[in-house]
């Protein structure tokens, strides 16, 4: 028997006052694009802006229904319109951000276990890796070099092979 371990490690910033401009400019893009989900029964906004290889940027915004498993996260939302508006180009970095009308909106959150697995598939489609920047409307924001460290022992389409 073997024991492994995996543990990987990601930048803590204080606000995002410490960011380099570009990522400064992209999380505000994040924390503004909050406005447009539609998340009446969990008021608890998310908004995703990503910078694509190319140049673009896509956005998606968390979209709830009364029959909540309809709903779909704003990475989702912001990964289905990149596939389809920009098919096969890389996502650089994307920012997350989220402003819980119902409470405090100051740490960053992660997302689902479902986006870390549609982030996974989109960076192994595209051939690269998605830097990610996590935050809230303020305070402290995280900053993950690769979304597939959010996922250890992915599950991904080499498993579904024969050979």
């Amino acid at each position: 028997m073997n024991i492994e371990t995996y543990q990987f490690g990601y930048s803590v910033y204080e606000s995002s006052d410490e960011l380099s401009s570009e990522d400064k400019s992209l999380l505000d893009k994040a924390r503004v694009i909050t406005q447009k989900a539609y998340a009446p029964y969990s008021e608890f906004h998310v908004g995703a802006v990503a910078l694509l290889k190319n140049g673009e940027f896509v956005n998606g915004t968390n979209q709830e229904n009364a029959s909540y498993p309809v709903s779909i996260c704003a990475e989702r939302t912001l990964l289905s319109s990149a596939a389809m508006l920009h098919t096969d180009i890389p996502i650089d970095i994307m920012a997350i951000a989220y402003h819980n009308l119902n409470g405090k909106s100051d740490k960053p959150v992660s997302p689902c276990g479902m986006c870390r697995q549609a982030l996974h598939e989109y960076s192994q489609r595209t051939h690269s890796p998605i830097r990610l920047i996590l935050s809230g409307m303020e305070g402290k924001v995280f900053i993950i070099d690769h979304s597939d460290d959010l996922l250890p022992l992915s599950f991904g389409g080499d498993d579904l092979k024969t050979n």
